[in-house]
């Protein structure tokens, strides 16, 4: 089975993918700075990967040190008690061959794991964004994570925020031309953002009750500024690259 990583989440292209069996409930649909504690289980393909030996923090980050030491931990909500989850070792990490250290282009890593994942109402794959998805900018999408807080810098619980999704030119606008390529997609900049430890994890968008990853959490202002737009890998853009990917592994 393979994940994303530049996605830290269960995925799947297939029918049957990005319907929780718990229903997420997003207030306000509000590091994950001003994001709120989400409910147990209704993020079902989030996962947490637990570094073994190496502190290299961005989305496609397993292009170097050994993947063999990291564990993929599903099922997960409460990092301090006994939950039902899924412990999996990562057997090959396959980085996009043109991922761009510099400017984090291409900024995915596929994950294929050990044993495959057992499918259960915590457990279960969300679809990904097809390779002719548009959706409009100002579209409220929803991102996960474990990362920086603006009260702590490990938050015990999943964390979630709604944010808005931005249009090429508004990104640009912020960052400059050259920053925002193709393969990156933007949100954000509404008083919420995705931040450090969030790397990796899922933007995700709804339509008519099913969930689709459109972005994978990238980079952004070192400080978390809720005022800027979060960097997203685009889904859509790598979608080809993944489903070749997968395919041959």
């Amino acid at each position: 089975m393979l994940l994303i990583v530049s996605c830290f989440a269960l995925v799947a292209s297939a029918l049957g993918c990005g319907v929780p069996a718990i229903k997420p409930q997003v207030s306000g649909y509000n590091k994950i700075v001003n994001g709120e504690n989400a409910v147990s289980g209704s993020w079902p393909w989030q996962v947490s990967l637990q570094l073994g030996c190496s502190n290299i923090y961005t989305a496609a980050f397993l292009n170097v040190g050994c993947p063999g030491r990291h564990r993929v931990i599903l099922g997960e909500h409460d990092m301090y008690n006994n939950e039902p989850i899924q412990v999996k070792t990562i057997a090959r990490a396959i980085t996009h061959p043109y991922y761009n250290t510099q400017n984090f282009n291409n900024d995915i890593t596929l994950l294929k794991l050990s044993s495959p994942a057992q499918m259960t109402p915590r457990v279960s794959p969300v679809c990904l964004a097809s390779p002719s998805t548009s959706i409009p900018s100002g579209t409220r999408c929803v991102t996960t994570g474990w990362g920086k807080t603006g009260q702590t810098s490990s938050p015990r619980y999943l964390q979630q925020t709604a944010l808005p999704l931005l249009s090429p030119a508004q990104c640009r606008q912020y960052w400059g031309q050259n920053r925002i390529t193709d393969a990156m997609i933007c949100a954000g900049a509404s008083g919420v953002s995705s931040c450090q430890g969030d790397s990796g994890g899922p933007l995700v968008c709804e339509n008519g009750g099913v969930w689709s990853q459109v972005g994978i959490v990238s980079w952004g202002t070192s400080n978390c500024n809720v005022r800027a737009p979060a960097v997203y890998a685009r889904v859509s853009y790598l979608r080809r690259w993944i489903d070749q990917t997968v395919a041959s592994n």
